[in-house]
């Protein structure tokens, strides 16, 4: 057993070692127009929508503010894993962003303004985030997101090819990241997990006995913690696969017709996100590199 709890520590170090390194290192720019640029070819045949008010938004005003640090979320569509997880972070992190200077939030989705407050809905986003309707999916491939494997392969359906990265194809990180959540890690703590599950046992999202709750929703304890050797660990084996699980049966499955790209090819492509500060200077980036592989926020915190 010890031997065993011995590779189990290894294979965490080596998992966090990864997710904490390979994140891209922040770049200066000297002014707004100067990562705008990136965007002022953007064919907008389908303008760029405040999901909430359905208004039209420019994109490099939505990037940057003169007094205060900004972070955009360029997202996948509204039902896929990434982008869950992404929100689901942003919510937890959203005082600790506010903290660290950061009080505008935005989100890029690519799906129509209905179905991105569907989407609000359902992971219950605070109305404080921005969410930007970007059905074609041109402000992240303008950022430069991985858009999957075999991208520019017509021949192959998006679901196949949705398939494939599964396994890693053109998304290295999916695997690292997915067992990841079934063996935990013993060194940094994430505690959007907690926030996020007991939402959604809130909502009765199976499975519902990871989180005991009272009569006002609180939690009274966590069942993870309860684990044999590794429970006092930051964050406990199975318990973001099991958040995984609530997510992938109870928002992505159940609303998946609801929250479908209208573009199947956007099925592969992958998110980013950006913090910019006051100045328009960027001061973090991260892209993804696979399924359930988004920015660790806590790294975030530390850099920002």
């Amino acid at each position: 057993m010890q031997f065993l709890l011995h590779v189990l520590v290894f294979f965490c170090y080596l998992s966090t070692s990864l997710s904490f390194n390979l994140h891209l290192a922040p770049t200066r720019h000297s002014s707004l127009c100067s990562f705008a640029s990136t965007f002022e070819d953007i064919d907008l045949s389908t303008p760029l929508l405040n999901s909430a008010t359905s208004e039209p938004v420019s994109l490099p005003s939505l990037l940057s503010s003169p007094y205060t640090k900004t972070i955009t979320i360029f997202s996948t569509y509204a039902s896929d894993f990434n982008n869950i997880e992404y929100a689901q972070r942003l919510t937890h992190y959203l005082p600790l962003l506010e903290s660290k200077g950061v009080t505008k939030c935005n989100m890029i989705i690519n799906g129509s303004p209905s179905q991105c407050e569907l989407f609000r809905s359902l992971v219950s986003l605070p109305s404080s985030v921005t969410i930007i309707s970007d059905p074609s999916g041109i402000c992240g491939q303008k950022f430069g997101v991985n858009l999957g494997w075999r991208s520019d392969d017509d021949s192959l359906s998006p679901y196949f090819k949705l398939y494939m990265m599964l396994f890693g194809f053109g998304a290295w990180a999916t695997l690292p990241s997915v067992i990841g959540g079934y063996i935990g890690n013993p060194f940094k703590p994430q505690p959007w997990i907690e926030t996020a599950m007991r939402d959604n046992i809130v909502k009765r999202r199976f499975p519902t006995n990871g989180l005991t709750l009272d009569s006002d929703n609180s939690i009274i304890s966590n069942k993870f913690s309860e684990l044999p050797l590794v429970g006092s660990w930051p964050r406990r084996p199975l318990e973001l696969a099991t958040l995984r699980l609530q997510n992938m049966i109870g928002i992505s499955f159940q609303n998946w017709s609801e929250l479908l790209p209208s573009n199947l090819n956007l099925l592969t492509q992958l998110g980013g996100c950006v913090v910019l500060d006051s100045n328009a200077n960027e001061i973090y980036k991260f892209m993804d590199r696979g399924i359930c592989d988004v920015c660790n926020f806590e790294k975030l915190l530390e850099e920002i």
